[in-house]
């Protein structure tokens, strides 16, 4: 069943009072359930493709229908999580991770049932009464994907989560964030540089070309999991993936 469709999004971005096309025509399905990792140069239109699925952007051409009807603004069935964790750091763990639920009105007794399942699996149910200015940067990215995970969104919105991290703590977070999405069967598109990241990550890689962006190629990747980045099984895929991407990154920086 197809849970996202995007159809012909075109954006333009204006610089120094010049017009440039970011966007040039992205045709793409998600299908429910997937794990789609979204590859391309920098400056090809990644993040603000996500940011036009989550209805914080307006694409100038085209639509993106979710369920079969069109998306025009935010919804909490879409939630967007940010390289930078976007934590309050005034508010404790668990209530951040609440934070959401508070809004929605959800009563606390609720709301500390729901949130205790969530920091379980995030492995952060003893950091529960720490500020998150006391976490590492990997801890509060484990915030962050709890405190969405909590709202239960169909879809998850990954926007380079992982990159401001360390290899080991990336790697460790990479095996967890495919058990949750095992667990969960959570729609995911997941924005990143790192061509290894997609390949553990994706069951779908699509490869953006260089600005104005059109999808050049999609991936296929059915290695079984749990995948770890020294899986001799995906460098095949990630040789495939380097020989598309590197004439659009030699162009982008032309």
């Amino acid at each position: 069943m197809t849970k996202l469709e995007a159809k012909n999004i075109v954006k333009y971005f204006y610089h120094d009072s010049h017009k440039l096309e970011a966007l040039g025509g992205i045709n793409l399905k998600v299908e429910a359930g997937d794990f789609v990792c979204l590859i391309g140069p920098s400056g090809c239109g990644k993040s603000t493709f996500l940011r036009i699925i989550a209805g914080l952007e307006k694409p100038d051409e085209g639509q993106i229908m979710f369920d079969g009807h069109p998306i025009t603004e935010t919804g909490p069935e879409r939630i967007m999580i940010f390289q930078e964790g976007a934590l309050f750091p005034w508010l404790k763990v668990q209530d951040n991770v609440e934070f959401g639920l508070k809004m929605a009105g959800i009563p606390k007794n609720e709301r500390a049932k729901i949130s205790n399942r969530f920091l379980d699996m995030m492995q952060l149910t003893k950091f529960a009464d720490s500020y998150t200015y006391q976490l590492s940067t990997g801890m509060k990215q484990r915030v962050a994907i709890a405190r969405a995970l909590v709202m239960d969104p169909d879809v998850l919105l990954m926007d380079e989560p992982f990159a401001a991290l360390d290899a080991q703590t990336r790697d460790l977070l990479l095996v967890e964030m495919q058990l949750i999405w095992e667990k969960t069967k959570k729609t995911i598109l997941f924005v990143t540089h790192n061509v290894t990241e997609a390949t553990v990550l994706g069951n779908k890689i699509v490869i953006f070309s260089n600005r104005p962006s059109i999808i050049k190629k999609q991936f296929e990747n059915n290695s079984p999991r749990p995948r770890v980045t020294e899986d001799e099984s995906l460098l095949k895929l990630q040789q495939d993936i380097l020989a598309e991407l590197r004439p659009e990154v030699k162009k982008s920086r032309g």
